[in-house]
């Protein structure tokens, strides 16, 4: 007879396997489907053909019919390159109350109660189907979702309201940013900079292209918000570049730049008009470049583009949520999760999850025991609701 594990024990495996996104987690999908297999469950792995390292892994038990709540996580962790751990990441170690481990918040903590979740409904029965969606490539920009909800629909019946499980402290977040990124890449022109005149900087002209992100920034602060946009931490729409690359000496100007121009976009604000405003920048100054040199020029390829999730009226995913926690405040984050995009397939989304944002990412990464907890009982309350 198969073994049940318990939430601590599930993630505890599910830690062990180090999934960054620059690496597979075929390993941990591998145990998944092998666990749900030994307890009569048939999953299903969506591989992705671009990268055959890496694939979602999702399930259904109950009634064989539509109307599904599905338990969405995803598998990728972000790495522990240069972070100044005191345990080994990949372990889960219990200290002060708290599981250390890379994932215990974001988000294997929610993968594992999710996981537990769905062999108790298969075994103890529920008469409304519940649904697993484990997902890839989150970190990277949500890139894995997509295809793998497509997946979902085509194979399994359809699901009607999901909770992602991203670490909200066990609140009902109703509402998040999207955010787009460009791959930005300046091709200047070299010449000695003593002579900078006849030459294209990549660096400074992608400096123009920089401070237009700033300009706007400040403009969008100064704007006073709308009722919803005003729930936001900032209340505007953010452009952001992070990191920067280029040059060859300090005495030349530089052929090349690199950099990605990320925008967090408020949910109802038209992303697409962010997108025509920059790349209209970047023609103004590319004109300018080739205006010096005729081969100077300027590359953007859109990299990610996550939707926001807007807050809906009377959501059946928030409704369960709040029955079942409680919380009838109103929360919104500005960081992206995969909730828009199961949002923007027709589902009615959620976000709900155990621990707190300002863990993720971090050294020494953690969930509380007494936040783990409240996930579990959580999901026995979930069960009931799905009993009937």
């Amino acid at each position: 007879m198969a073994v049940k594990l318990t939430p601590l024990e599930i993630m505890q495996m599910l830690v062990s396997f180090p999934t960054v996104s620059r690496d597979t987690n075929l390993p941990l999908v591998d145990w998944v489907q092998q666990y749900l297999s030994s307890h009569g469950i048939e999953s299903h792995r969506w591989v992705d053909p671009e990268q055959p390292h890496k694939a979602a892994v999702f399930a259904h038990v109950g009634p064989w019919e539509e109307g599904a709540l599905v338990l969405s996580g995803h598998t990728d962790v972000v790495p522990v390159d240069g972070q100044p751990w005191d345990t080994d990441p990949f372990t889960v170690v219990e200290k002060d109350g708290k599981y250390f481990g890379r994932g215990t918040c974001d988000m294997k903590g929610f993968d594992a109660l999710a996981i537990w979740a769905l062999v108790e409904a298969h075994t103890q029965g529920v008469t409304r189907p519940l649904q697993l969606a484990l997902s890839f490539d989150e970190e990277i920009g949500c890139t894995g979702a997509p295809p793998m909800i497509e997946a979902m629909q085509q194979a399994l019946p359809k699901g009607t309201a999901v909770i992602v499980g991203e670490p909200s402290m066990m609140q009902a977040v109703s509402g998040h940013k999207g955010g787009t990124g460009y791959a930005t890449h300046l091709v200047g022109f070299e010449v000695h900079s003593s002579l900078m005149h006849t030459g294209v900087s990549a660096i400074m002209q992608a400096a123009r292209l920089i401070d237009w992100a700033n300009q706007r920034n400040t403009e969008s602060s100064a704007r006073a918000p709308g009722d919803v946009q005003a729930l936001f931490t900032p209340p505007w729409t953010t452009c952001h570049v992070g990191m920067i690359e280029g040059g060859t000496a300090h005495n030349i100007t530089a052929k090349d730049c690199r950099f990605m121009m990320d925008f967090r976009v408020l949910p109802g604000e038209d992303t697409a008009g962010w997108e025509a405003a920059y790349l209209a920048k970047v023609r103004e100054v590319e004109a300018d470049m080739q205006a010096v040199h005729p081969e100077a020029r300027i590359a953007v390829s859109k990299k990610f583009a996550v939707p926001g999730l807007v807050p809906e009226q009377d959501g059946e995913a928030e409704t369960m949520v709040r029955a079942l926690t409680g919380d009838n405040g109103s929360h919104v984050v500005s960081y992206g999760t995969e909730a828009g995009q199961f949002q923007q397939a027709g589902y009615s989304a959620v976000i709900c999850g155990p621990g707190d944002i300002a863990q993720a990412h971090q050294p020494n990464e953690f969930v509380t025991v007494a936040q783990f907890n409240a996930g579990h009982e959580f999901m026995r309350g979930l069960l009931e609701k799905l009993r009937g």
